[in-house]
């Protein structure tokens, strides 16, 4: 059938009156341009109705989130943001529980409460309603959140990279990107390029990298010439490459991923964390980094203890790509390390 306007509020004034949670004026505004929506641009969802029954969400006018000709899916995403709201108002007055600790649970009740079917789809992150994997079961700051807080304030790096691919190493990576190539041929430590020149030692001038969980990882501030472009990185066998970087002074903070030497991301460009919202999907849905999508919705239910959506969102890194950094090494200045050989030199 055919999406129209009619068909449509039809459809959800049915789903509505076989519900407690929901009523007639919850469904989303719609439109048959994205220019027509009305309201702050990350505040609520706006549905464009083609003329072939082609729906388009957008949150905002310029931030399409899913695209679909099918009518339930249509109603279970206007559900989803309908009780997005309603979790947050009963979460904050939940006593002696608070805010956090109950909203997406909270959010997949409410939906299980209008479709059981509904329900489990949210829980498990993605477009079906296949259940969630099995619950991590370990400390969810053990292999890479861990860095989450600190790395808000650039601290220890305003970029975090991994790759990965066959056979490549984190020195060829460190000296591709600029490297010292005798610090790195001398397996030096951040903790004996702390000690150098009488003690006055600039971090800006200098890398760390490393191997954990199967990719090379790279940390630095500035790399000279603003480092390699993606077809130097595929000529070293790079098919990987996960990047974060971090402006606390502007609070930005991107995600960027490469595989098979393009860009993964919807069509959408630069991706910022700060779209991330507890109990939202922050990517496309049904698109090529949907996958964590539900990862993320893993860790929100698995670690509704994490105070921080940073947190959550490296854990859910963790999870998908098995990335790490050793912590120890890290904080007690033992990873390898090297200044950059242009600014050495």
């Amino acid at each position: 059938m055919q999406i129209s306007a009619y068909t449509l509020k039809r459809a959800w004034h049915q789903v509505a009156a076989g519900s407690d949670v929901l009523d007639d004026a919850m469904l989303p505004p719609t439109g048959t341009s994205p220019d027509q929506y009305v309201g702050e641009p990350h505040s609520r969802l706006f549905l464009v109705l083609d003329e072939d029954g082609t729906v388009r969400g957008h949150i905002g006018p310029y931030r399409e989130v899913f695209v679909t000709q099918d009518l339930d899916q249509v109603l279970y995403f206007a559900a989803e943001y309908a009780v997005s709201t309603l979790a947050e108002h009963i979460a904050a007055r939940s006593p002696g529980r608070g805010p956090v600790a109950n909203l997406v649970s909270g959010q997949a009740e409410l939906l299980d409460r209008i479709n059981p079917a509904w329900g489990s789809r949210f829980r498990n992150g993605g477009m079906d309603s296949t259940q969630p994997s099995t619950a991590c079961g370990r400390d969810p700051l053990e292999r890479l959140a861990w860095i989450a807080s600190s790395w808000r304030e650039q601290d220890p790096y305003t970029h975090l990279a991994f790759f990965r691919g066959e056979n490549i190493s984190a020195e060829q990576i460190a000296l591709l990107h600029g490297a010292d190539p005798a610090q790195v041929a001398a397996e030096s430590r951040l903790a004996d390029l702390r000690s150098m020149d009488g003690g006055t030692f600039d971090d800006w001038e200098t890398c760390c990298f490393g191997q954990a969980g199967g990719w090379a990882f790279l940390m630095y501030h500035e790399a000279p010439g603003f480092g390699p472009d993606l077809e130097a990185l595929s000529r070293l066998g790079v098919t990987e490459r996960v990047h974060l970087s971090a402006t606390s002074a502007k609070a930005i903070y991107t995600f960027d991923y490469m595989r098979d030497g393009r860009r993964i991301d919807d069509g959408w460009g630069v991706l910022e964390l700060i779209w991330y919202d507890r109990g939202r999907a922050p990517y496309f849905r049904g698109g090529q980094l949907d996958f964590l999508n539900q990862a993320i919705r893993r860790a929100e239910l698995d670690h509704p203890e994490l105070p921080s959506e940073f947190e959550l969102y490296f854990h859910a890194l963790e999870d998908a790509f098995g990335l790490q950094l050793p912590r120890q090494d890290i904080q007690e200045g033992m990873v390898r390390a090297a200044q950059w050989a242009r600014r050495n030199s």
